[in-house]
């Protein structure tokens, strides 16, 4: 075996305790300590042993920190995103909403108008506009430390000409209407036990909405439909056991709300039609 087999071997065998996805981990970490690709490393692995730094990686994830963290970057539908500390990690569950617009706009020119609130470091958002390359967009958050984030990521893959960021709280003080609103508020439950790393290293306030979780939701649902536009769409991400509680919330609003759910087949979007 060798060395650089051996290595991924061992570190995977480390995260297991941690980790839904301990092989990928190791394989991400090595990567990064070797200044590869990880296409590189399975198909073409580098005869080395494995560098020096990489066993402080290793310490790292297997007290928990999260893998994006630690290579500073993570990959989200057709994209990658610089990541760092201050701001929510995306998720794969998050392209459930990406992939609910595609269907919806199916056939389509597709938005023109995309608006993402919560923007955090600009995943939805920025995704969004690599699907459709004629459409423009406004993302609103309320931590500068986000926004910063997201203006890096933006400037990175080449889109400050289509992407504004704003300070903002939810649907307050913005004004028109918008093909597609994308959305991932925070909507766990404060209290409720997270992975392992989640609560430990992600913020909070990205995370924990009140004893149900839905504090947040409830924030955003009287501001939305005026700032949807007919024939458009709106996709907020819920927790997969909230679909009825927070559906509500909007169907109170007058407004239609059906559900997209994520590869497992569970509720993972609430979507409204405008």
């Amino acid at each position: 075996m060798s060395a650089i087999a051996r290595a991924l071997r061992e570190a995977a065998r480390a995260f297991e305790p941690i980790s839904d996805t301990p092989r990928l981990d190791a394989e991400l970490l090595l990567a990064h300590a070797l200044g590869i690709g990880r296409e590189t490393l399975l198909l073409d692995p580098p005869a080395v042993d494995a560098p020096d730094g990489f066993a402080a990686l290793v310490e790292r994830r297997s007290a928990g920190e999260p893998v994006a963290y630690i290579i500073g970057r993570r990959d989200f539908w057709t994209i990658e995103l610089e990541i760092a500390p201050g701001v929510l990690i995306p998720r794969p569950d998050s392209e459930t909403l990406i992939a609910a617009a595609v269907e919806h706009f199916r056939g389509s020119d597709g938005p023109k108008r995309i608006l993402d609130l919560g923007t955090g470091s600009g995943a939805l958002l920025l995704a969004a506009l690599d699907q459709w390359r004629e459409a423009s967009g406004l993302g609103v958050d309320r931590s500068e430390v986000a926004l910063g984030q997201a203006r890096g990521n933006t400037e990175r893959l080449g889109m400050a000409s289509r992407a504004q960021f704003r300070i903002g709280d939810w649907t307050n003080r913005i004004a028109g209407r918008f093909d597609l609103i994308l959305c991932n508020p925070p909507y766990v439950a404060t209290g409720a036990a997270l992975g392992l790393g989640v609560a430990a290293y992600e913020p909070p306030e990205a995370l924990f909405a009140g004893d149900d979780g839905l504090d947040d939701l409830a924030r955003i649902a009287p501001g939305l439909g005026r700032l949807l536009a007919a024939g458009g769409l709106a996709a907020i991400e819920i927790g997969f056991d909230q679909s009825g509680s927070a559906a509500a919330l909007f169907e109170s609003e007058k407004l239609r709300v059906s559900l997209g759910r994520d590869l497992g087949g569970r509720p993972r979007a609430l979507l409204i039609l405008g």
